[in-house]
C-alpha cells in the first residue's frame, strides 16, 4: 500500500501564500485614499463592464483586485451582512471595522483549510461624519487586516504605487487634486494609463445619506483637465 506524501504545515502555508501573492499581483492597481470632502477609490480597469469598486452601504465601499467572481462573491456577502445588521439593529450600528473583521475571519478561514485560498486582496472604506474620521481597512488574502491611515494600495506592483502615493497623498487636497495624483501614483514614470480605463468613485460628506457615487468618464476628463 502507498502511503501518502508528508508536507510540512509550514510548507503548506507558505505555497499557498506564493499562489495567492503572485496572482493578487497581476491584478492591475488600484489605490483608495483620503481627501478634503471624503474617500477617493481610483482602480486601472479595462473591463466596461466589471467592477472593482462597489457601494457596501450607507457610507461604506468595498474595493479590491483579483478574480472578478470572488471579489463580487464578497462585496454580496458584505451587502447581506450590513443589511441584515441594520434591519436588525439600527443603521448606525454597521461599521467598517466589523465589517473588516468579518471579510478578515471568513478570508483567513478560507486560507488555513481549504485547498486553494482566495486570490484577491480588499479594502473596506468608511466615510466619517466630519473630516478626521475617514477609516480604510486592508484585508490580504489571509485574513490579515490593516488600519490604514491615509492611503492603500493593492495589486500590481502595490509597493512602487504606494511609494508614489506617500511622496504626494494629501487629506487636505480637493478631488481633482486627489485624483491627478492617484493617477500618477498608478501609472508611474514608465507607463501611461488612458482615462478611459480609469473606474472611479468617491465616498464625499456632500453626497447625502448615501455618501457613494461613481465618476464617469466625462467628469473624470473634467477632473483632469487637459
Amino acid at each position: 500500500m502507498s502511503m501518502p506524501f508528508y508536507v510540512a504545515p509550514e510548507q503548506v502555508m507558505r505555497d499557498r501564500a506564493d499562489y495567492a501573492r503572485k496572482n493578487v499581483a497581476r491584478g492591475r492597481p488600484l489605490v483608495a485614499c483620503i481627501y478634503a470632502e471624503g474617500i477617493l477609490m481610483a482602480a486601472e480597469n479595462i473591463n466596461r463592464r466589471l467592477r472593482k469598486i462597489s457601494e457596501i452601504y450607507d457610507r461604506i465601499a468595498f474595493a479590491g483586485v483579483g478574480k472578478f467572481n470572488e471579489l463580487d462573491q464578497l462585496r454580496v456577502a458584505g451587502v447581506r451582512h450590513a443589511d441584515t445588521k441594520g434591519y436588525t439593529y439600527s443603521r448606525e450600528d454597521v461599521d467598517a471595522r466589523s465589517l473588516a473583521n468579518v471579510y478578515g475571519a471568513y478570508l483567513g478561514q478560507v486560507f488555513t483549510h481549504e485547498m486553494k485560498p482566495m486570490e484577491v486582496e480588499i479594502v473596506v472604506a468608511e466615510l466619517g461624519h466630519e473630516a478626521g474620521q475617514d477609516s480604510l481597512y486592508h484585508i490580504s488574502f489571509d485574513g490579515v487586516m490593516v488600519d490604514a491611515e491615509q492611503f492603500v494600495a493593492l495589486g500590481a506592483e502595490a509597493e512602487a504605487v504606494s511609494e508614489r502615493m506617500q511622496e504626494s497623498v494629501d487629506a487636505t487636497d480637493d478631488l481633482a487634486t486627489a485624483l491627478g495624483k492617484a493617477l500618477a501614483a498608478l501609472s508611474g514614470p514608465d507607463r501611461t494609463i488612458e482615462r478611459a480605463d480609469l473606474e472611479v468613485a468617491v465616498l464625499a460628506r456632500g453626497n447625502g445619506r448615501r455618501a457613494f457615487r461613481r465618476i464617469g468618464p466625462d467628469q473624470v476628463e473634467a477632473l483632469l483637465g487637459a
